[in-house]
Protein backbone atom coordinates (compact mmCIF):
# COMPACT_ATOMS: atom_id res chain seq x y z
CA UNK A 1 0.00 0.00 0.00
CA UNK A 2 1.16 3.51 -0.79
CA UNK A 3 -0.39 6.74 0.43
CA UNK A 4 -1.43 9.13 -2.37
CA UNK A 5 0.71 11.95 -0.96
CA UNK A 6 3.78 9.70 -1.46
CA UNK A 7 3.18 8.95 -5.16
CA UNK A 8 6.31 9.41 -7.29
CA UNK A 9 6.91 9.11 -11.04
CA UNK A 10 7.66 5.51 -11.99
CA UNK A 11 5.44 3.95 -9.31
CA UNK A 12 2.93 1.34 -10.50
CA UNK A 13 -0.48 1.30 -8.77
CA UNK A 14 -3.87 -0.39 -9.03
CA UNK A 15 -6.86 1.96 -8.82
CA UNK A 16 -10.50 1.04 -9.50
CA UNK A 17 -9.51 -2.32 -10.97
CA UNK A 18 -7.02 -0.93 -13.51
CA UNK A 19 -3.22 -0.90 -13.42
CA UNK A 20 -1.47 2.45 -13.86
CA UNK A 21 2.05 3.83 -13.91
CA UNK A 22 2.55 7.27 -12.37
CA UNK A 23 4.07 9.62 -14.96
CA UNK A 24 3.94 12.78 -12.82
CA UNK A 25 2.64 13.58 -9.34
CA UNK A 26 2.28 16.90 -7.48
CA UNK A 27 1.29 17.07 -3.82
CA UNK A 28 -0.69 20.15 -2.76
CA UNK A 29 -0.99 20.60 1.03
CA UNK A 30 -4.34 21.73 2.34
CA UNK A 31 -5.06 24.80 4.45
CA UNK A 32 -6.78 24.76 7.81
CA UNK A 33 -9.30 21.93 7.92
CA UNK A 34 -9.00 21.30 4.19
CA UNK A 35 -7.05 18.14 3.49
CA UNK A 36 -4.27 18.09 0.92
CA UNK A 37 -4.49 16.46 -2.49
CA UNK A 38 -2.18 14.81 -4.98
CA UNK A 39 -2.64 15.56 -8.66
CA UNK A 40 -1.27 12.67 -10.72
CA UNK A 41 -0.83 11.95 -14.41
CA UNK A 42 -1.28 8.21 -14.89
CA UNK A 43 -0.69 5.88 -17.83
CA UNK A 44 -2.93 2.84 -18.11
CA UNK A 45 -0.67 -0.22 -18.44
CA UNK A 46 -3.20 -2.11 -20.59
CA UNK A 47 -4.32 0.57 -23.07
CA UNK A 48 -1.31 2.95 -22.73
CA UNK A 49 -3.70 5.92 -22.53
CA UNK A 50 -3.10 8.81 -20.14
CA UNK A 51 -5.43 9.95 -17.36
CA UNK A 52 -5.14 12.82 -14.92
CA UNK A 53 -6.74 12.45 -11.50
CA UNK A 54 -6.65 14.17 -8.11
CA UNK A 55 -6.45 11.93 -5.06
CA UNK A 56 -7.08 12.80 -1.43
CA UNK A 57 -3.67 12.96 0.24
CA UNK A 58 -4.53 10.25 2.79
CA UNK A 59 -5.98 7.76 0.24
CA UNK A 60 -4.27 4.35 0.33
CA UNK A 61 -3.57 2.78 -3.07
CA UNK A 62 -2.40 -0.72 -3.99
CA UNK A 63 1.22 -0.57 -5.13
CA UNK A 64 2.26 -3.05 -7.82
CA UNK A 65 5.76 -4.52 -7.85
CA UNK A 66 7.58 -2.99 -10.83
CA UNK A 67 10.56 -5.05 -11.92
CA UNK A 68 13.25 -3.57 -14.16
CA UNK A 69 15.38 -5.87 -16.27
CA UNK A 70 18.34 -4.95 -18.45
CA UNK A 71 17.75 -6.69 -21.78
CA UNK A 72 19.63 -6.77 -25.08
CA UNK A 73 17.81 -5.83 -28.28
CA UNK A 74 18.05 -8.54 -30.94
CA UNK A 75 15.71 -7.62 -33.83
CA UNK A 76 12.32 -6.15 -34.79
CA UNK A 77 9.89 -8.20 -36.87
CA UNK A 78 6.14 -7.89 -37.64
CA UNK A 79 5.48 -5.16 -35.07
CA UNK A 80 7.36 -6.95 -32.28
CA UNK A 81 10.82 -6.32 -30.80
CA UNK A 82 12.73 -9.33 -29.57
CA UNK A 83 14.93 -8.88 -26.49
CA UNK A 84 17.22 -11.33 -24.74
CA UNK A 85 18.21 -11.52 -21.10
CA UNK A 86 22.04 -11.69 -21.28
CA UNK A 87 22.24 -13.80 -18.11
CA UNK A 88 19.53 -16.43 -18.64
CA UNK A 89 19.28 -16.12 -22.46
CA UNK A 90 15.46 -15.99 -22.17
CA UNK A 91 13.80 -14.05 -24.97
CA UNK A 92 10.95 -11.56 -24.54
CA UNK A 93 8.83 -9.92 -27.22
CA UNK A 94 7.72 -6.32 -26.72
CA UNK A 95 5.27 -4.52 -29.05
CA UNK A 96 7.08 -2.04 -31.29
CA UNK A 97 4.31 0.50 -30.61
CA UNK A 98 5.53 0.76 -27.00
CA UNK A 99 8.66 2.58 -28.26
CA UNK A 100 6.87 5.25 -30.29
CA UNK A 101 9.19 7.47 -32.34
CA UNK A 102 12.25 6.17 -30.46
CA UNK A 103 11.97 2.85 -32.32
CA UNK A 104 14.16 4.22 -35.12
CA UNK A 105 17.14 4.35 -32.76
CA UNK A 106 17.10 0.63 -31.90
CA UNK A 107 20.19 -1.28 -33.00
CA UNK A 108 21.13 -4.92 -32.51
CA UNK A 109 23.06 -5.41 -29.28
CA UNK A 110 21.71 -2.24 -27.62
CA UNK A 111 21.02 -2.55 -23.88
CA UNK A 112 17.49 -1.40 -22.92
CA UNK A 113 15.83 -1.42 -19.50
CA UNK A 114 12.37 -3.00 -19.74
CA UNK A 115 9.83 -2.62 -16.92
CA UNK A 116 7.65 -5.61 -16.03
CA UNK A 117 4.49 -5.99 -13.94
CA UNK A 118 3.42 -9.61 -13.39
CA UNK A 119 6.03 -10.79 -15.97
CA UNK A 120 4.40 -8.59 -18.65
CA UNK A 121 6.40 -5.76 -20.26
CA UNK A 122 4.76 -2.41 -19.51
CA UNK A 123 7.45 0.21 -20.10
CA UNK A 124 10.84 0.94 -21.59
CA UNK A 125 13.72 3.16 -20.57
CA UNK A 126 15.95 4.16 -23.47
CA UNK A 127 19.58 5.07 -22.76
CA UNK A 128 20.19 8.77 -22.12
CA UNK A 129 22.90 8.99 -24.80
CA UNK A 130 22.96 7.11 -28.09
CA UNK A 131 25.96 7.34 -30.40
CA UNK A 132 24.89 7.42 -34.06
CA UNK A 133 26.84 8.33 -37.20
CA UNK A 134 25.53 11.10 -39.46
CA UNK A 135 25.21 9.86 -43.05
CA UNK A 136 24.15 13.06 -44.82
CA UNK A 137 23.37 16.70 -44.02
CA UNK A 138 21.85 19.61 -45.86
CA UNK A 139 24.31 22.00 -47.53
CA UNK A 140 25.87 24.58 -45.17
CA UNK A 141 24.27 27.99 -44.86
CA UNK A 142 27.22 30.37 -44.44
CA UNK A 143 25.23 33.60 -44.50
CA UNK A 144 23.16 32.70 -41.43
CA UNK A 145 24.04 32.72 -37.76
CA UNK A 146 25.53 29.77 -35.89
CA UNK A 147 22.32 29.25 -33.94
CA UNK A 148 20.35 27.97 -36.95
CA UNK A 149 19.58 24.30 -37.39
CA UNK A 150 19.61 22.11 -40.48
CA UNK A 151 18.41 18.56 -41.10
CA UNK A 152 20.74 15.58 -40.96
CA UNK A 153 20.06 11.97 -41.91
CA UNK A 154 21.57 9.33 -39.63
CA UNK A 155 22.92 5.90 -40.64
CA UNK A 156 19.75 4.28 -39.27
CA UNK A 157 17.51 6.45 -41.53
CA UNK A 158 16.22 8.82 -38.83
CA UNK A 159 16.25 12.54 -39.62
CA UNK A 160 17.25 14.97 -36.85
CA UNK A 161 18.10 18.64 -36.54
CA UNK A 162 21.74 19.65 -35.98
CA UNK A 163 23.44 23.00 -35.47
CA UNK A 164 24.52 24.81 -38.62
CA UNK A 165 28.09 25.35 -37.44
CA UNK A 166 31.39 23.83 -38.46
CA UNK A 167 32.72 24.35 -34.92
CA UNK A 168 30.41 21.89 -33.18
CA UNK A 169 31.00 18.16 -32.78
CA UNK A 170 27.39 17.51 -33.77
CA UNK A 171 27.77 18.57 -37.39
CA UNK A 172 31.15 16.91 -37.81
CA UNK A 173 29.77 13.38 -37.79
CA UNK A 174 28.79 12.28 -34.26
CA UNK A 175 25.85 12.95 -31.94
Amino acid sequence: MVIASQLRPGTAIRFQGSNYKVVAADYHPGQGQMGGSTHARLQNLDTHTFWEHSFRADLKLDELPLERRGLEFLYADYGQCCFMNPITFDQVEVPLSMFGPQAGFLEAGMKITVEFVDDRPVGLLMPGIIEVRIADTAPPMHQQQDTNFKTAKLDNGVEVLVLNSSRTAISSGWI
